[in-house]
């Protein structure tokens, strides 16, 4: 899959453009993404980036005529903004933006055609079931083609939201009842006991590879975004190098597939065996203190200012 670019612009012609930072938005991942959003605009105003700060709303288009936004920076996550939708806006009104295009926007945030994508490109992922509903799922508890534990997630939602593993049907059967309260159709998933880490991409590039161990059972919501929980960060992952290489491949494989741009981070289990299983790609990680691809990026070399005007230059249209 290969994607277009048309209306990027250069480092210097930036300097004098109008850089919406649209953040906030309407989806479960509201306060992460306002975090984002501050950080972002203050390491662009830093480097003397006109910003304008934009809560993302029902009346975004009038807010972005209003403030003559020439170049979205997008620091909104989750659903309305991470999942095609907010790229299609800013293709109709022609505002270049950051990140993947529509399609690959609309794709990753999916977690069940993702899955099909990682499949149909030969990149390892977990063994799945699809549920429309939860009367489907709960009559299946006793009929999935894998064992217990499994996990149970809605497939539209990001951060963790929804997400819980089930060692026991009980648990089971309460996590079908809180996962079909988000978005998209409902995925259970085998189970693949391993370390987590995450991988990096930038402009086509694996970045590295980070190991995430957290205090709790896994790397949930709390895990990412409240402090004091003991989550650790080791980067670069402490993994034989042959795994290493191995993320990284497998990471940079499903951002390709996906036809990401611009910076994407993949969630990875790599087992006691060293088989490596890809969960997820999120297409506008998140960019708060705590967060993975800034600190992947600073330990290549990159700080948090020339991250974000990295991901700025490479601003356009996709469609």
């Amino acid at each position: 899959m290969t994607t277009v670019n048309r209306g990027a612009f250069t480092k210097d012609e930036l300097k004098h453009k109008r850089v919406g930072v649209l953040f906030g938005g309407l989806s479960s991942e509201r306060e992460v993404s306002l975090r984002t959003g501050a950080a972002v605009s203050g390491a662009l105003r830093s480097l003397g980036y006109d910003v304008v700060d934009i809560d993302v709303g029902k009346d975004l288009p009038a807010r972005l005529v209003a403030e003559k936004v020439d170049v979205a920076w997008l620091a909104v996550h989750g659903r309305y903004g991470e999942d095609g939708s907010l790229q299609g806006l800013l293709e109709s009104m022609f505002i270049p933006y950051t990140g993947s295009g529509v399609l690959a926007s609309a794709m990753a945030m999916d977690k069940v055609y993702a899955k099909q994508i990682f499949l149909a490109h030969g990149i390892p992922t977990p063994a799945y079931r699809a549920f429309q509903d939860e009367a489907s799922a709960l009559a299946a508890a006793d009929s999935l083609p894998f064992p217990f534990p499994v996990v149970v997630k809605p497939s539209r939602e990001g951060s963790s939201v929804g997400v819980h593993i089930c060692k026991t049907r009980d648990a089971y059967e309460a996590a079908v009842k809180d996962a079909v309260k988000y978005a998209g159709t409902l995925m259970v998933e085998q189970f693949v006991k391993g370390r987590e880490v995450q991988g990096g991409v930038l402009d086509d590039e694996a970045l590295g590879v980070i190991e995430v161990r957290a205090a709790r059972e896994f790397y949930d919501y709390d895990a990412k975004y409240k402090a004091g929980t003991g989550t650790q960060y080791l980067f670069p992952a402490p993994l034989p190098e042959a795994q290493y290489a191995r993320v990284n491949e497998v990471c940079l494989g499903a951002h390709r597939a996906l036809g990401c741009a611009g910076g994407s981070r993949s969630d990875v289990i790599v087992t006691e065996g060293g088989d490596v299983f890809l969960l997820e790609t999120n297409t506008l990680p998140g960019m708060t203190a705590t967060s993975l691809l800034p600190k992947i990026a600073a330990g290549r070399g990159i700080d948090f200012p020339a991250l974000c005007e990295r991901l700025l230059v490479g601003a356009c249209l996709k469609a």
